[in-house]
């Protein structure tokens, strides 16, 4: 069942505290005074991965190398989640929690929303994908920061003539549809993964996931697949006009691998 408008933004806005919500009016209008962040909401493809899961590597990992320092970085992207997962597990909660006016908060779902034999993390494209994702939208405009909606990379795959084929069904067509409805910034990061991988080709793009002596992965990234995805990511950001030149660095420069690292795994 479709969420209803009023039910979305009800549950986006309802927990803010009002000492937050005064202190947001007093500041309307007005220029943030505080380094501003950049929020990721997301799946594998841009999670933070650590020491036990190298080489694999998301894409919000490499995404600072092309932004100044004064703008950080705060990747909540997680593995496994869908935008209603994300939701229901209270991680949206934590990032409404902390997001500022004038922070940025990058959505990017569709990779597990597209499971439909797992419920707890399926939506429909056109009904409850859209409605999650407005969650994210309207929480993030509520608190004075700008959401911004990335539809998901693509993976790697291939026809028989050699074509890459998109993978995602309906989800990007339905983002690309409520970002014009609500006017928010779009990066469109699956037309443009996939017109790298076309370029690059089925034997190329191998280079560019986490395939391993023991592993042939077509929807995770190694470190050139990370840093490639990230530069598409900075790119669009600048193009779009979500970011200034003076926000963004080194689109046209080589990034090394070895800047990729891995911490060790938290420990309970």
């Amino acid at each position: 069942m479709s969420l209803s408008r009023r039910q979305v933004t009800a549950a986006a806005v309802s927990s803010i505290p009002l000492a937050f919500a005064a202190a947001q009016t007093a500041h309307a209008g007005g220029r943030h005074h505080h380094p501003r962040t950049l929020y990721i909401a997301g799946d594998s493809t841009a999670a933070q991965k650590y020491s036990d899961a190298a080489p694999e590597t998301g894409w919000g990992m490499a995404l600072p190398f092309y932004l100044r320092k004064e703008l950080e970085v705060a990747n909540h992207a997680v593995n496994g989640r869908s935008s209603k997962s994300f939701v229901d597990e209270g991680r949206l909660d934590v990032v409404l929690g902390a997001i500022r006016p004038g922070d940025f908060l990058l959505i990017q779902f569709a990779h597990n929303d597209e499971k439909d034999e797992d419920p707890a993390r399926y939506t429909d494209p056109w009904t409850t994908y859209q409605d999650y994702l407005r969650m994210y939208v309207d929480g993030a405009r509520a608190r004075g920061a700008r959401p911004v909606l990335a539809t998901p990379v693509e993976r790697r795959r291939f026809d028989a003539a050699g074509n890459a084929v998109p993978s995602h069904g309906e989800y990007p067509a339905a983002m690309r549809a409520l970002a014009r409805r609500e006017g928010v910034a779009l990066l469109d990061v699956q037309a443009l993964s996939l017109a790298l991988w076309q370029r690059l080709g089925a034997e190329g793009t191998k280079a560019y996931f986490n395939w391993t002596a023991t592993e042939q992965d077509n929807t995770h990234f190694n470190p050139p697949g990370a840093i490639a995805v990230a530069r598409l990511v900075a790119r669009e950001l600048l193009r779009g006009r979500v970011l200034a030149h003076r926000d963004v660095r080194r689109l046209d420069e080589e990034i090394p691998e070895s800047w990729i690292s891995w911490p060790a795994p938290a420990t309970a």
